[in-house]
């Protein structure tokens, strides 16, 4: 079929930028919405730009694709760095803004969905914003439900120029969560204009796309306990802490299934894996491409809390312990805080010494512990069935006429 009868046809293209130097959690976002949207509408058609340098360990649905981008890693002095290629960091960028706006030309996308970062990483979508933007393409920015600490995101939204992004180049601002746990752009100085284009969907529900036996083949069909520290390559304290809980409590009466992440280093796991050895009740995996699978087979999860495994844990109603990171940014501190208060997971404080007994009984109570249905919240989990919906209100509209916008400017 020719581009010119695809369109004829009433196809429609969505395209996904996700600039993933780091983890799994705007990967697995964008996958999530990408899925739940070609489900709901049979003519389009997405294109995620992405990152990740394991994105090709996904499977992807039909009329769903991906370019990966060369990938870019941010060192502890805050620079950024080319992931493999043995080239200057301007130049990743410069080759990376190239592969995004020569796509962004030729799929030529009816609606350009941007994950977190309002000019990309090193302000690399400036040029297809503009480029879209005078195409008349609709535009939105699609935000998690927590930032950062307010204090800490407003100079740095301040001197990546995002403000002024959002106010010339975005149509809308979808935040995937609600305001009861927060709002992302508190402490920003936005225009009221910007303010008006914030729309809360609610959290992303997940299901589990693999039969039950699948699951059961790869972890057991012995009760478990799930620790998760997502992608893992800031997830050693929290795999230590629960580890040292069974060294110094053998009785623990729960069986423990750690899954360290993709990116957790190799010498890490190994050293988990020889005490691990020691402890009868303690298994460990490396990465599994459908955890929903495995969180939904939990009795309970133990987990730092990044946006996607707190989607997992409320979609599949499971008892949680949070040990959030509050280092570089305090996201997942300020999410289990909230989230604590409307008794939706508990917290325990990563910060207080990381005690064994603690931790020991915190395992013990777990699968004890309140459910985050046992509590009401309005709302929580239709963020995918209001994406689909604001999709849906985006694609029927016509192509809007191009137009003049001031200088917004790259980081």
């Amino acid at each position: 079929m020719s581009d010119a009868v695809a369109r004829t046809n009433g196809g429609k293209r969505l395209l996904i930028y996700s600039h993933d130097s780091f983890g799994l959690g705007h990967l697995r976002r964008c996958r999530e919405i990408a899925h739940a949207l070609v489900d709901a509408y049979d003519n389009l058609s997405v294109l995620i730009l992405s990152g990740s340098p394991i994105i090709g360990s996904f499977d992807f649905k039909p009329r769903v694709d991906f370019i990966r981008i060369p990938g870019m890693i941010k060192l502890s002095n805050g620079e950024y760095t080319s992931h493999a290629l043995h080239i200057a960091p301007e130049k990743t960028l410069e080759l990376r803004a190239a592969v995004i706006s020569e796509a962004a030309r030729i799929f030529d996308p009816d609606l350009f969905l941007v994950d977190k970062e309002p000019l990309g990483l090193r302000g690399e979508v400036r040029e297809t914003l503009e480029l879209l933007r005078q195409q008349g393409t609709r535009i939105v920015l699609g935000l998690r439900d927590v930032m950062d600490d307010p204090d800490a995101l407003q100079p740095e939204w301040k001197r990546k120029r995002a403000p002024a992004a959002l106010r010339d180049f975005y149509d809308e601002i979808w935040i995937y969560g609600l305001p009861q746990i927060c709002d992302p752009l508190e402490g920003i100085d936005l225009p009221v204009s910007v303010r008006r284009k914030m729309v809360y969907t609610g959290y992303l529900r997940r299901q589990v796309h693999v039969s039950p036996e699948t699951a059961t083949a790869l972890v057991g069909d012995k009760p478990y306990i799930l620790v998760t520290p997502g992608g893992g390559g800031d997830g050693d304290a929290l795999v230590d802490w629960v580890v040292r809980a069974y060294e110094n409590d053998p009785d623990l009466p729960h069986r423990a299934l750690i899954v360290f992440g993709p990116f957790m280093q190799a010498d890490q796991q190994q050293a988990f894996r020889q005490r691990i050895e020691a402890l009868p009740n303690v298994e460990a995996i490396t990465f599994y491409n459908q955890m929903e699978s495995i969180i939904a087979g939990a009795r309970g999860v133990i987990a730092m809390g990044g946006y996607n495994t707190f989607c997992e844990i409320l979609s599949f109603d499971k008892p949680a312990i949070i040990v959030p990171r509050t280092r570089p940014r305090m996201e997942q501190s300020i999410r289990a805080a909230r989230a604590q208060e409307l008794g939706l997971v508990r917290m325990l404080d990563p910060d207080n010494g990381r005690p064994d007994r603690v931790m020991a009984t915190a395992i013990r109570q777990l699968p004890q512990q309140s459910r985050p249905s046992d509590f009401v919240v309005p709302g929580l989990l239709d963020g995918l069935d209001n994406v689909k919906r604001l999709v849906g209100k985006a694609l029927g509209s016509a192509r809007q006429p191009p137009l003049r916008f001031a200088e917004a400017g790259g980081d």
